[in-house]
């Protein structure tokens, strides 16, 4: 099934060069492929990781889970849709922590009175969360702030400003993360721990994952291309598409990761894929955007100026924090959290396409 899921790549290459198909087919056929290809560059990471060690190994996945979306919002960036990208950003957030981890929850719980997890791990996700909604609502907090005091001062200037400031500050704070829970905290946070051996071979894993990268950023680019024409024919908002399709396209191979280790009850893994996942987006991808938009000539800042975006970061985090607070979960809090999610991807929907 994952050879034949890879047809996807030929697909929405020969819709858009041979049959000169309408965008939104290559549109679909295109985020399908990356999410195909997305799952493989995990499996490849994981592999390589298995021959690493626990550290080096933690390292390698947190380094390389989040590269097809990065690579997407990149291609999604160069084309000045900034607003998309802020919306891809929220959607992956929301989607890893609420719909991911609720139908982990949900299909892990069933069968099951009550699921169990690391509580001292889970509680530093939350609390990052927490960190993650502070660092978010603050440029828009100066943006108001400031456009409110000096009504003819340039703060768009400032806002850049500001957020390559607090860019460089959340990837410190996510470095000194990394060395916190994989080096001098390891003991604490190790929890569950995936085990096996590595059944390929380093060469074959480092090919893969050449290959994947170099695969996705094709389909980025063919996504990118067709967005808007796509936005059009089907009837949806590009901010829609972006919260929703694109955040979910780089992401979904841990869902499915996150399922299997939850009817494992490894809960404590399935809280550090799906919680992790949302970290790493917002202390990594949306920096690294931020950096990256000036050297691509259309500088991007991390004030989000859509009510949306905040009320739904910030919903997550605290919903986590409810969850992660009693160290256990049920099939039912999953479904609550799913519920949520749907309640977030109906306002996107019913965006207004201007």
């Amino acid at each position: 099934m994952a050879y034949a899921l890879l047809l996807f790549v030929p697909l929405s290459l020969a819709l858009r060069y041979i049959f000169d198909a309408p965008p939104s087919w290559v549109f679909l056929t295109g985020a399908a492929a990356i999410a195909v290809l997305a799952d493989w560059l995990r499996r490849a990471t994981e592999q390589l990781a298995e021959r690493a060690g626990s550290t080096i190994g933690g390292l390698l996945n947190i380094s390389f889970g989040n590269t097809a979306e990065l690579i997407l919002a990149l291609f999604v960036l160069s084309r000045a849709h900034i607003r998309i990208v802020q919306a891809q950003i929220t959607g992956s957030i929301i989607g890893t922590t609420l719909l991911f981890l609720g139908i982990s929850a949900l299909i892990g719980g069933i069968g099951r009175v009550r699921q169990t997890f690391n509580q001292a791990s889970a509680g530093l996700l939350s609390t990052l969360l927490f960190l993650v909604v502070v660092a978010i609502l603050l440029p828009a907090v100066f943006d108001l702030t400031e456009r409110v005091a000096a009504p003819g001062m340039n703060a768009s200037l400032v806002d850049e400003r500001l957020s390559l400031g607090v860019s460089v500050v959340l990837l410190l704070l996510y470095a000194a993360n990394l060395i916190y829970t994989l080096v001098t905290h390891r003991d604490v946070f190790a929890g569950d721990a995936p085990s096996g051996e590595a059944e390929w071979s380093v060469a074959r894993a480092l090919l893969v994952m050449t290959a994947a990268t170099a695969v996705i950023a094709i389909q980025a680019e063919l996504v990118s291309a067709a967005l808007e024409d796509a936005s059009a024919q089907l009837g949806l908002s590009p901010v829609f598409l972006g919260a929703v399709v694109l955040a979910l396209v780089g992401t979904v191979s841990d869902l499915f990761a996150a399922v299997v280790f939850a009817r494992q009850d490894k809960m404590d893994i399935v809280f550090t894929i799906c919680i992790g996942s949302a970290i790493q987006t917002a202390l990594v991808m949306a920096p690294v955007l931020v950096l990256a938009s000036w050297f691509i000539g259309q500088p991007m800042n991390l004030v989000f100026s859509s009510p949306l975006d905040l009320f739904a970061i910030a919903g997550a985090a605290f919903i986590v924090r409810a969850i992660a607070a009693d160290g256990e979960t049920t099939w039912f809090e999953g479904l609550l959290l799913i519920g949520v999610y749907l309640l977030f991807a109906l306002a996107y929907y019913f965006v207004s396409p201007v």
